[in-house]
């Protein structure tokens, strides 16, 4: 039986487990609302579809690095693989920080400091394989329900840091002895670095590697090896269901697609649609983050005392409604179009020919831009030919989009790791939990790379159109499915099934 203190340190790695996922989350979402600001600012080469990559270049790191860490994982002290993969995102955060003093090729400087900082990230399948393996069957649903919930609130308090940081402005304040200017964008990336350290120094202060079956008894080996236990030699007899598991990756899969394109999106939707400059698109959809923040937790909370009534599968297929209304409600309506960026109109040379919207937006675009003192283009860039056309999405429309967008997101997200940790059993899950990473990572990339090329080119109708037909057909596979993504115990009768 279990000792009390074995027990409390337990729970103690545990929550330092928890600590490392919020870190990881926060350093990979502090940074969204600015990158395109801070790439404008120091490589003028850069476009809108560039942005795509820069976002996307984390989670190439994070794909690439995931299995890799959740094999070392399996057969290693884990320790080794947290300590390595933290450091290296410290290391990356700084190299983020100096970007801007090479005099050319800024813009990849930025996409290496971003995958490695992913490559860092990657230890996220070190800690899901890690909380799998240090909980019983009981503890596990709880126990991965909230390291599920302190990665998406990771992810969306992010962006409310970033807010408080727009405070210092562009200019900040410059470090000359070692070249280090310490504005808005860069101090996000410093602060990822000090939660590092701080993240490494409670790993070798206090974590300490457990591992029990599935009625809480310890086990001698904390890796991957023969048990002596008749259970795990049970265990190794019974087959994972590789529909359910593979399912349950695609289902993961889209949910992490969306929340990338919504997360990429929303500063250039807004500097277009509403004629924002870089500072307030970054500090007013950090706010609207903030509140979706707060909303998360009061999702979390209410899904943990749901889920026992209702089940995983129920509460997964309602976040996956929800999250298709937000995107349903987003597409452009009505008459209204938006401004027109009067940079890259130069010498009167555009003529009606090279429009194709309503004669009010020729005029508008025609006419002289107002005298004003600001120096910085606002509005829809008329290079984006579909901001002749392409109705002003309403501020209203946004807000309401975004708070169930926030609201379904966060569900799905804790829904799908439950589900998946109750389908894979009690054996060791580092290789599984790896491949799951890589898969959400994978999501990340085509999400920002998909969403800047489509809406650079179509704009928000079709993006937002395409986002509503995946969804869709999540949805259908998700009945398909319904029946077989149950626990490894309900489906070799150990359990009874309840209501999951």
């Amino acid at each position: 039986m279990e000792t009390l203190q074995h027990y409390n340190s337990r729970w103690r790695s545990i929550r330092i487990m928890y600590l490392t996922m919020f870190f990881s989350s926060v350093g990979f979402s502090i940074v969204i609302m600015s990158v395109w600001p801070y790439l404008q600012q120091v490589d003028k080469t850069a476009d809108a579809s560039f942005l795509g990559w820069i976002i996307a270049a984390y989670s190439i790191g994070q794909m690439i690095a995931s299995p890799f860490f959740g094999v070392w994982s399996n057969y290693r002290p884990r320790r080794e693989s947290l300590v390595v993969s933290t450091s290296i995102s410290v290391a990356a955060n700084c190299l983020y920080a100096y970007v801007h003093l090479p005099a050319s090729h800024n813009k990849y400087y930025m996409v290496v400091a971003r995958a490695l900082v992913g490559f860092g990230a990657g230890n996220v399948a070190v800690v899901r394989s890690y909380v799998a393996g240090a909980t019983s069957l009981t503890e596990r649903t709880g126990a991965m329900a909230n390291t599920s919930a302190c990665q998406a609130v990771g992810f969306i308090l992010g962006p409310v840091l970033q807010t408080l940081f727009t405070l210092i402005g562009e200019k900040g304040v410059t470090w000359k002895i070692i070249k280090l200017q310490v504005n808005m964008y860069t101090a996000p990336v410093l602060f990822g670095a000090l939660l590092g350290i701080i993240n490494i120094v409670l790993i070798f202060a206090v974590f300490r590697e457990h591992r029990v079956d599935d009625a809480g008894r310890p086990y001698r080996s904390i890796n991957f090896e023969t048990e002596e236990n008749d259970e795990a030699g049970e265990d190794s007899q019974e087959s994972v269901d590789l529909v359910a598991v593979v399912s349950a990756n695609i289902l993961f899969f889209v949910i992490l697609f969306i929340f990338a394109v919504f997360e990429t999106i929303a500063t250039p939707l807004t500097m277009d649609m509403y004629s924002w400059t870089r500072k307030q698109a970054v500090f007013i959809n950090g706010l609207i983050l903030g509140a979706i923040g707060i909303e998360s937790v009061f999702a979390f909370l209410g899904v943990k005392i749901l889920s026992k009534k209702t089940g995983e599968r129920a509460i997964l297929y309602g976040g996956l409604v929800i999250i298709l209304i937000g995107f349903f409600i987003l597409l452009p309506w009505g008459n209204k179009l938006p401004n027109i960026q009067w940079e890259e109109i130069k010498n009167n040379s555009i003529t009606t020919t090279a429009f194709t919207g309503s004669l009010a937006s020729f005029w508008r675009v025609q006419m002289p831009p107002p005298s004003n003192n600001i120096t910085e283009a606002t509005g829809c860039p008329i290079v984006q030919s579909w901001c002749l056309h392409t109705p002003v999405i309403n501020l209203g429309q946004y807000i309401t989009a975004d708070i169930l967008i926030g609201l379904g997101y966060p569900i799905c997200n804790v829904m799908s790791y439950t589900l998946y940790s109750k389908i894979l059993g009690p054996r060791p899950q580092g290789i599984y939990m790896g491949w799951l990473t890589a898969c959400g990572s994978g999501a990340r990339i085509l999400g920002p790379v998909f969403v800047s090329q489509l809406y650079t080119h179509l704009g928000p109708r079709w993006a937002f159109s395409l986002i509503c037909g995946i969804v869709v057909l999540s949805l259908l596979l998700l009945e398909v499915v319904y029946k077989r993504l149950v626990a490894f115990s309900v489906r070799y009768g150990r359990l009874q099934e309840q209501s999951c």
